[in-house]
C-alpha cells in the first residue's frame, strides 16, 4: 500500500512539473482494495481495470519504474510509451490492460474466465472498476453472462463514491451495488474498501471459490478518492472540504499502521521511498520512442499461406456450406476455437452457420448467447486476449452495432496498446445486404465504416470459393477479422476444394479480363457485374471485373493496374456512395494512377437511405444488372 500511495505522489509532483503529459488519475485512499485482492492472485491470473488503475498495475507486479516511465510518455513504460495514465499493460505479469472507456473491463475478465474454463486451466480473472461502471450496460451485461456459465471471475467494484464528478447516490436507483449480485445469483458482499485485512479474507473465499468452479463473486468496496478526478481539475464544486479530510482520517494505511503496532513501520517507508525515488530518476532520464515505431504492431505479423488450389478442383456446393465447411475443419483442428451467438448450439445458427457441430463438439465450444451483443462481444476480446480463438457469430450486421465500441475501442486496438505483446484472433461474423424485405435492421452494409478503423480486417466474399478460403484464413490469422456475409449470395452455388486451403487477405481476384474498361464490385454486386459483362460481352465490349474480396486491406495495386490498361474505372457497391468503399477506390486511384486514366472515375452505389420493407421500394434502392450496365456504357461514352 506504501509502495502505490508513495508512487502516487511521486506522479501528482510530476504532472505539476509537465513530466505527465496527460491525464493522471491517482489512486489514493484506495490502495487496500488493489493490495487486498491482488494478495491472492497467481502471476498466471489476470486483471483488467479501468482509468484509474495505477494500484492495481502495481499490486499485479508492474515496477514503479515501468510505471512512471509509462505516464512520461517514455519507452521503458509498460505500454511503452503508447498508453499514458489510462491505458497499462503488462501481460507477462497478468496485467491485461487498463480501459479510459467504462465497462469493458468486466466484459474482458469475463472472457479470461470462458478461456479458462475451456482450456481448464486454474486460472481466475478479476476486474476492477468504479461505481460510475454498475449503472452502464457492460455490468449488466458481463455479470449476467459469468453468472449463468459460471465463470472464475471476481467483479469488484470500487465504490469512491463519485463517477467522475457525479455523485453515486444520485446516479443509482439501488445504492447498493453488493445487493446487485443476487439479481444474477452471484454472492454480493459488501466491504470496508479502507480495511485491507477485511478485504483480503474475503478475497480470499471468493478467488478459492472461482478455482473450485464455483463461479463469480460481486465486491462492493466503499472508500473514497482523496484527490481530484485527475490531477489539475477542480474539486470543490461537487464535493467539499469536510468530506475529503474526513475520509483521509479513514486512511487504509494508517488503519494498518494501527495493527501493526510494534513493526518496523518506519524502514519500510524509508525503503518504499528511496524505490520510488530511484525508479523516478530513472524514468525521467529514460528515452522517448522512436518516431517510426509509431505504427508499429497495428496488425499482427500477415499469415504466408501455400497458393490455394484452383476452384475447378471442386465440388458444387453453397456459399453457406463452404463456410461451414471451413468452420467444421478449424475447430476439429484448434480445440481454443468456440463460437458465441444466438441460437447457434442445437439450432445450428440462423443461417446454419454451425449446423451439425454442436452433436461434435457440446455447448462449451457452441454456446447459444442471451441477446446481448455487446457482452458477449467484448468477453469476445478477453478471451482472445487470454489464449482462445472465438468466433463471435452476431447474424445480422445491424445487430452488431450494439458491441460496436467493444470492436472500434478494444478488439481493434488492443494489439497496438500493448504493442504487440497481445494478439487478437477473433473472428466476428455476420450477415449484410439488402433483400428478403427484411427492411432496415435486418439490411445494413457496414463494411465502409470498421473498414475505416486501423486494426480490423474487413472480409467480404462473393463466391463460395472465396468465402471457403478467405474464412480458413481469417481462423488461422492472429487480427481481429469483420467477416460480412452479403445474406443474397448464401445459397449460390460453385466449385470449392474440399481440402482446407487460405486465401490471404488484401488479394483481389481479377473475375473476368477485359481492355475497354475496369469494374470494381463489391460483394453482391460482382453477380450483378458478371451479368452485366455478359451482356456487353456480346456486344464486343470488354469490361475486366475486379473483386476486392477484403475492403481492409485493399489491393489497390491490381485495381491500377488494371485501369493502367483499360483507362476507365468504375465502382459498383450496394452500399451508399457518401464516405464509401467507392470513394476511397477512387481516391486512391486518382491520386497514384492519375496518368492512366481517360475519363472520370465513376461510382454506382446504393442510394442513401434506410433499406424500406416493400418489395418495389427495396428494388429501388439498390443497383441491378441493368443500371450496372447502363453505368458502364456512360463511362464508354465519356
Amino acid at each position: 500500500m506504501l509502495l502505490i500511495r508513495r508512487c502516487e505522489e511521486q506522479l501528482a509532483k510530476s504532472h505539476q512539473r509537465g513530466l505527465v503529459h496527460g491525464a493522471c488519475h491517482t489512486y489514493v485512499g484506495q490502495e487496500a482494495i488493489a493490495v487486498g485482492v491482488c494478495a491472492h492472485l497467481r502471476r498466471e491470473d489476470v486483471v483488467f481495470s479501468t482509468h484509474r488503475g495505477h494500484g492495481h498495475a502495481l499490486a499485479k507486479g508492474v515496477p514503479p519504474v515501468q510505471l512512471i516511465a509509462e505516464l512520461y510518455g517514455r519507452a521503458a513504460g509498460c505500454s511503452h510509451g503508447r498508453g499514458g495514465s489510462m491505458h497499462l499493460f503488462a501481460p507477462e505479469v497478468g496485467m491485461m490492460g487498463t480501459s479510459g472507456i467504462v465497462g469493458p473491463c468486466i466484459l474482458q475478465a469475463a472472457g479470461a474466465g470462458y478461456s479458462f474454463r475451456l482450456l481448464k486451466r486454474n486460472n481466475v480473472a478479476v476486474a476492477f472498476f468504479g461505481d460510475g461502471a454498475v449503472n452502464n450496460a457492460a455490468f449488466h451485461e458481463g455479470l449476467n453472462l459469468a453468472a449463468i456459465w459460471k465463470l472464475p471471475v471476481l467483479f469488484v467494484c470500487e465504490n469512491n463514491q463519485f463517477a467522475t464528478e457525479v455523485p453515486f447516490a444520485y446516479a443509482a436507483g439501488n445504492p447498493s451495488v453488493a445487493s446487485r449480485g443476487a439479481a444474477y445469483g452471484i454472492p454480493g458482499v459488501e466491504l470496508d474498501g479502507n480495511d485491507v485485512l477485511a478485504i483480503r479474507a474475503a478475497a480470499g473465499e471468493a478467488v478459492a471459490r472461482a478455482r473450485a468452479g464455483g463461479g463469480p463473486t460481486l465486491f462492493e468496496c466503499k472508500t473514497y478518492r482523496t484527490r481530484p478526478h485527475a490531477e489539475g481539475m477542480g474539486d470543490y464544486t461537487y464535493r467539499t472540504r469536510e468530506d475529503v479530510e474526513s475520509w483521509k482520517a479513514k486512511c487504509p494505511i494508517d488503519r494498518l499502521r494501527q495493527v501493526a503496532r510494534g513493526l518496523a513501520t518506519e524502514a519500510i517507508d524509508a525503503e518504499v521511498q528511496r524505490e520510488v525515488e530511484a525508479a523516478q530518476c530513472e524514468a525521467e532520464v529514460s528515452a522517448w520512442p522512436e518516431s517510426h515505431t509509431a505504427t508499429d504492431h497495428i496488425y499482427a505479423t500477415p499469415r504466408k499461406p501455400a497458393p490455394a488450389p484452383s476452384a475447378d478442383q471442386g465440388r458444387d456446393i453453397t456459399y453457406s456450406q463452404a463456410t461451414l465447411e471451413a468452420l467444421t475443419w478449424e475447430m476439429a483442428t484448434n480445440p481454443g476455437i468456440f463460437v458465441l451467438g444466438e441460437g447457434i448450439g442445437v439450432r445450428g445458427g440462423n443461417f446454419k452457420t454451425t449446423a451439425g457441430l454442436f452433436e461434435k463438439h457440446g455447448a462449451e465450444r457452441l454456446r447459444d448467447t442471451p441477446i446481448a451483443e455487446r457482452g458477449f462481444v467484448g468477453l469476445g476480446c478477453g478471451a482472445a486476449m487470454t489464449g482462445t480463438r472465438p468466433v463471435i457469430d452476431f447474424m445480422f450486421a445491424d445487430f452488431v452495432l450494439d458491441g460496436v465500441g467493444e470492436i472500434v475501442n478494444q478488439i481493434a486496438k488492443m494489439q497496438y496498446m500493448s504493442s504487440g505483446r497481445l494478439k487478437m484472433p477473433i473472428l466476428l461474423r455476420g450477415c449484410i445486404g439488402i433483400g428478403h424485405s427484411a427492411a432496415t435492421h435486418h439490411s445494413g452494409n457496414y463494411y465502409p465504416m470498421f473498414a475505416q478503423f486501423p486494426g480490423l480486417r474487413v472480409v467480404v466474399p462473393s463466391t463460395p470459393y472465396d468465402a471457403k478460403g478467405l474464412l480458413h484464413h481469417a481462423l488461422r490469422c492472429d487480427d481481429p477479422v469483420m467477416f460480412l456475409e452479403p445474406r443474397e449470395l448464401l445459397s449460390l452455388t460453385g466449385l470449392v476444394p474440399e481440402a482446407p486451403y487460405e486465401i490471404p487477405f488484401g488479394v483481389a481476384q481479377v473475375v473476368s479480363t477485359g481492355t475497354d474498361v475496369t469494374v470494381v464490385a463489391v460483394g453482391r454486386m460482382v453477380r450483378k457485374a458478371l451479368d452485366a459483362v455478359a451482356d456487353l460481352g456480346r456486344e464486343g465490349i470488354s469490361v475486366e471485373l475486379i473483386d476486392p474480396r477484403t475492403v481492409a486491406p485493399l489491393d489497390v495495386e491490381t485495381i491500377g493496374a488494371s485501369v493502367a490498361k483499360t483507362g476507365r474505372l468504375l465502382i459498383v457497391d450496394e452500399a451508399f456512395a457518401l464516405y464509401g468503399i467507392g470513394a476511397e477506390i477512387a481516391a486512391q486511384i486518382a491520386d497514384r494512377f492519375f496518368d492512366e486514366l481517360d475519363a472520370p472515375i465513376r461510382r454506382l452505389n446504393g442510394l442513401h437511405t434506410p433499406t424500406p420493407y416493400s418489395p418495389p421500394l427495396e428494388a429501388a434502392v439498390v443497383p441491378d444488372t441493368d443500371a450496372v450496365t447502363k453505368a458502364i456504357r456512360d463511362l464508354l461514352a465519356e
